[in-house]
Parts: C-alpha cells; structure tokens; sequence
C-alpha cells in the first residue's frame, strides 16, 4: 500500500485534528504538515522547496488566502505546478466544484455531515489519489 506524503490546510482546529488523527490511524497518509491557511502554507513551501507533497488537502473557505487562492499561487509556480491541490469543503455545490476544477484543482471533496468521523473521507480521499496518473 502506497502512501501519500501530505499536506493540510484548514482552518478549524477541531476538523483539522479529526482529519488528521483518521489519516494517521489509517496508515495511508504522512502528515508533513498542517496549516491554517494559504499564507502559512505557501511560506512553508517556499522554504522547503527541496520536499514538497505528493499532494496538498486545502479548504475552500478560510481567512487569509483561501483555497482559491491556493490554486492560483500553486499553479501559477512552476517549482509546484505538479503537486496535485484537492479541495475540500462542506458545500455539495457543483458550480462550487466546478470553479474549484476550473483553476486547477485535481478535484474537489465534500466533508462529512459529521465532522468527527472522518473514516469513510479518508478512505474516499485515498481512493481519488490512486486513480491519478503517476508524476
């Protein structure tokens, strides 16, 4: 089984441990690091160029930059252009994905209803992950 070196970032403390402990517990996922928002996110990139993601996990919706604004930053850098960006968000909109995927995201994921059980979304998030084509 393959695992994913990857990074969060969301904002909300609660979800984001959740998110965290059900990614670790699974044994699919290494964290490299967690983040509040795209600023913090994007200084950490930018001062470890040399071991970046396999992939970032961004919320939509945050202060400071959000995940749009992670996509224009990630995609608009040739030194990460490559690191797939998912972005997940509570809304099931589909112009919301839509917008998501039109700026470059690798794809879009809803959280779940209840946002301490977060198995079933990693499994998800996993499974997404395989199904991309190799770098």
């Amino acid at each position: 089984m393959k695992t994913y070196n990857i990074v969060i970032v969301e904002n909300d403390e609660d979800e984001r441990f959740f998110m965290s402990e059900e990614m670790r517990t699974s044994g699919k996922f290494e964290i490299m690091g967690q983040y509040s928002n795209g600023d913090t996110l994007l200084e950490w990139l930018e001062g470890h160029p040399q071991s970046l993601p396999d992939m970032i996990l961004s919320d939509l919706n945050m202060p400071g930059k959000n995940g749009y604004d992670i996509l224009h930053a990630i995609n608009s850098n040739a030194a990460f252009s490559n690191i797939p960006v998912i972005i997940t968000s509570t809304s099931p909109m589909n112009s919301i994905r839509e917008k998501c995927l039109a700026m470059g995201a690798t794809d879009y994921l809803v959280k779940p209803d209840i946002f301490i059980d977060y198995s079933g979304y990693v499994n998800d998030l996993y499974q997404r992950l395989e199904k991309l084509p190799a770098k």
